[in-house]
């Protein structure tokens, strides 16, 4: 890539993006597309909603957050309907202050960091492209020079809503320097940046003693008092404060309730009218969206606060709880381990998986519900089937706890376990047993756990290291089949041809003699046992594969290997049993023999080229499921 290319490039694109022109002319943009004129948190909905929208199972997915949030769908989907498209429509929530409560590294600041990121792009496009007042310090809507008592026909002429006033600055700019002449204010194309501090604010709080409410709202400039005499002109004034700048976009409060109450009395005008106080002046418009975020304990101590009922009534809590699904987990862990400096190290397979099992676990709530213990729920929130278990089953799971997902450990500390084995073992390759080593040994120094939870995790850990040991047998299991889909493809139409006699009240031709025989009862119940099919349900199971036969053959489809995954599942099940016998013993043996090497090496090859394993961790699969099939 040439870098000075791309570099020139970008420039060009930036000054592409650049438009002044006169008020005049601006109102001519306005007729032809209205929607340049629209209010902050229309523009937040309608930069989610250009990403583009799907419906999945009953929910909405948003394509804004797809790379960045994982597992936090419906937490999303209640975010961005109940929040950003009613406040989009002008709804009363628009006069609410949004505020995402949740765990620590539960994905509130990253959810505000890709607003922002995501407001920078829209407003470089031709769909989000805004304009401002040139020269104005809060970049201002320019339907703001029309004056009041025209609005109602401006708006019905342009098919707009204008709200608000001109601020202090640009009502002295139009007397002064155009004579009142709106029409020959200059306008400029908008382009929101953080680092510019256009339309996107950042207030974080500091010592009370020491942090001055001008860091909101502006402060007078001492330098230039002599010069205009008083401190009651806009020139005197510096409009830089945070409120000033995220005018038109997005302003974030971090850790919003640790913020002294000055500091948040601002907010109260701010959200329900619109407008806020500064300096010597009338009420200052301002058009933005406010976004805070805090953990829960700051939200119950600010809520039992009887001074702050005025605030709470103008604040919509989004709860932002931790993810629960283990594969979405694991995407989290990529994604981490992709920001930092291990990406040369290999992990191997079902390292990541395994972490994630048992972070989730400690995140989930026992269910109430008989027969289903944690393992089970976790594989239904992961949107694995469980026998016995229905959709209904797994609302009920979700609806049984509001508080579930907002305790747990959270993705930091597992990633911070996994950089804490590397550094200090120098390690090459990771599997997951070295990770569960180091968070179990973390546990110990980890400050906020009770002795209890201690005691929780750690069971935790053996379940982890349980679903493992599983994952790690059928793995090598599996690899050990030679021609593993075509010996699967052979036992499965062999139980089908069976199956079919058995329905039907027919014999069945032995292959081999040709001699008709009865259904061989044998091979089908050795294949039904794998999953637990009983000698009372067998008939029912067989029924149910021979009308998905037919089911197949009406429509003109096949009915094959993976069409019917319990039966499919059964079939490896029962190909892994009858292997269990070679590969405990090829694995295990201390001297193999020239058969043995030669099997071994095979199955270590079919490990690296299809399965993601490197030559260390293939090895240490093979012996350590070997130990496990020799207890």
């Amino acid at each position: 890539m040439d870098i000075f290319k791309r570099i020139t490039e970008h420039r060009q694109e930036q000054e592409k993006a650049s438009w002044t022109g006169t008020f005049a002319e601006y109102v001519e943009i306005v007729k032809d597309n209205p929607s340049v004129a629209k209010t902050a948190h229309a523009r937040v909905y309608d930069m989610i909603a250009w990403h583009g929208i799907t419906e999945d199972n009953g929910f909405r997915r948003y394509r804004f957050f797809e790379n960045e949030m994982f597992g936090l769908d419906r937490t999303l989907e209640k975010l961005v309907e109940e929040y950003f498209h009613s406040a989009a429509r002008r709804l009363d929530v628009r006069k609410r202050i949004l505020l995402l409560m949740g765990p620590v590294s539960g994905g509130k600041s990253t959810i505000v960091t890709i607003l922002k990121r995501g407001l920078e792009r829209y407003s470089r496009s031709e769909e989000g492209a805004l304009y401002g007042i040139k020269g104005c310090p809060m970049h201002e809507e320019p339907l703001h020079l029309v004056p009041m008592e025209l609005r109602p026909e401006v708006e019905k002429a342009l098919g707009v809503r204008i709200e608000g006033n001109l601020c202090p600055a640009c009502q002295m700019r139009l007397k002064t320097e155009h004579d009142g002449r709106i029409e020959d204010v200059l306008v400029e194309r908008v382009l929101l940046s953080e680092e510019e501090r256009t339309g996107i604010g950042t207030f974080s709080p500091s010592d009370p003693k020491s942090q001055d409410i001008a860091d909101l709202t502006g402060s007078i400039d001492f330098s230039t008092i002599t010069e205009f005499g008083s401190e009651s002109d806009p020139r005197a004034y510096r409009f830089d404060g945070e409120l000033n700048k995220a005018n038109r976009g997005l302003m974030e409060f971090q850790e919003m309730l640790k913020c002294d109450e000055k500091f948040l009395w601002n907010l109260l005008s701010l959200t329900q009218e619109g407008n806020f106080k500064a300096g010597r002046f009338a009420l200052i418009s301002a058009d933005e969206l406010i976004v805070a975020h805090t953990n829960e304990s700051e939200y119950k101590s600010f809520i039992s606060n009887k001074k702050n009922e005025a605030l709470q009534s103008r604040i919509i809590v989004m709860p932002v709880p931790y993810n629960l699904k283990v594969s979405e987990e694991e995407k989290i862990y990529r994604k981490l381990i992709g920001q930092s400096d291990m990406k040369h190290i290999h992990i191997a397979p079902h390292t990541l998986r395994t972490s994630a099992i048992f972070t989730i676990l400690t995140r989930l709530k026992e269910t109430k519900k008989q027969g289903v213990d944690l393992i089970k729920k976790m594989k239904m929130y992961d949107g694995e089937s469980i026998e016995g278990l229905k959709e209904a089953d797994l609302k009920e799971m979700q609806s049984e706890f509001a508080e579930e997902g907002m305790s747990g450990i959270d993705p930091r500390y597992i990633i911070n376990r996994i950089s804490s084995a590397l550094i200090r073992h120098d390690l090459k390759c990771m599997n997951a047993l070295d990770v569960l080593r180091a968070i179990k040994d973390g546990l110990d120094q980890h400050p906020s756990i009770t002795k209890e939870e201690r005691e929780r995790f750690l069971n935790y850990i053996g379940v982890a290291r349980k679903e493992y040991d599983e994952l790690a047998k059928k793995e090598i299991q599996k690899a050990f089949v030679y021609s593993y889909e075509e010996s699967a493809k052979t036992l499965f139409d062999n139980y089908l041809d069976n199956v079919e006699a058995y329905c039907n009240w027919q014999k069945i031709r032995d292959p081999l003699t040709g001699e008709e025989m009865d259904p061989d009862e044998r091979l089908m119940r050795s294949i039904e046992e794998q999953i637990g099919i009983s000698e009372n349900a067998k008939k029912a199971f067989r029924e149910e594969i021979l009308i998905r036969m037919s089911t197949y053959s009406r429509k003109g489809k096949r009915f094959d290997y993976n069409s019917h995954e319990r039966l499919r599942e059964a079939i490896e099940k029962k190909l892994f049993a009858d292997l269990k016998d070679i590969v405990k013993i090829t694995t295990s043996t201390k001297t193999p023999d020239e058969n043995q090497l030669k099997k071994i090496n095979e199955v270590t090859k079919r490990l690296i080229d299809e399965h993601g394993y490197c030559p260390v961790c293939a090895n240490e699969m093979l012996r350590y499921v070997g130990s496990l099939l020799n207890r």
